[in-house]
């Protein structure tokens, strides 16, 4: 073989993970596989797709490396194939809004009026300080396969019923599955409605645990630091 062709194989090699992303339908499996594992039948169900359908385009993600499976009784239960694709989901996503005036266009009319957020850095601070109330708006089965420490969880479908819950007096803040997921939004225009003071969280789950994951690796590395002088 080649120079060339073997530069043109190896390109072609990387290119099977960028037509992995050239659907529609597979990066909404992505956005959700980014909060929890779940099974063809789940996350069917979840994308409004067939269950056909949907196994075609998670084995199409699979061959990419994007997520992993395994089988659990008898069905398949899928999940994203770690940090790295993680990673490489969340920068495809966040590149777009920042690169395509259509995806910003297409989020304003989804997600309607923007509210007002509150970073993650800004969050921390005043969780630690006790001056917020944090809550998980996600179904319930995101929140029991992972969450922010000292969240919880009312899923959107409840938050009224569950008002009596959540003090009166204290900002309330709501975050759900990342920048392109309604829920908070909605959870924050319902609570205005209602005279809560309350912001959504500008990142999801997914950005947290990143964020959490790099905010250990720098303490551990500081600490072995301090641990060689």
């Amino acid at each position: 073989m080649s120079g060339h062709a073997q530069k043109s194989a190896l390109f072609e090699a990387i290119a099977m993970m960028g037509k992995a992303f050239a659907s529609p339908v597979r990066l909404e499996l992505l956005d959700l596989l980014a909060q929890s594992p779940r099974t063809v039948e789940q996350l069917a169900q979840a994308s409004r797709q067939s269950t056909a359908n949907t196994s075609q385009h998670l084995q199409a993600l699979h061959a990419a490396g994007m997520v992993t499976r395994e089988r659990d009784g008898i069905r398949i239960r899928y999940a994203i194939a770690g940090e790295q694709a993680l990673r490489v989901w969340l920068a495809l996503r966040d590149a777009s809004i920042a690169q395509l005036a259509e995806v910003e266009r297409a989020a304003r009319d989804y997600l309607g009026p923007p509210v007002e957020t509150i970073d993650c850095e800004e969050l921390i601070a005043r969780l630690d300080r006790g001056e917020v109330v944090l809550i998980d708006v996600r179904p319930v089965e995101e929140y029991t396969a992972g969450h922010i420490e000292g969240a919880r969880s009312i899923p959107l479908d409840e938050l009224e019923r569950r008002l009596a819950e959540l003090p009166g007096d204290a900002e309330i803040v709501a975050y759900c599955r990342g920048p392109f997921c309604a829920y908070a939004h909605e959870a924050v225009r319902r609570l205005h409605a209602t005279g809560r003071r309350s912001r959504r969280l500008s990142a999801g789950w997914p950005e947290w645990r990143l964020h959490s994951r790099a905010a250990q690796r720098s303490t551990s590395d500081q600490s072995r630091a301090k641990a060689t002088r």
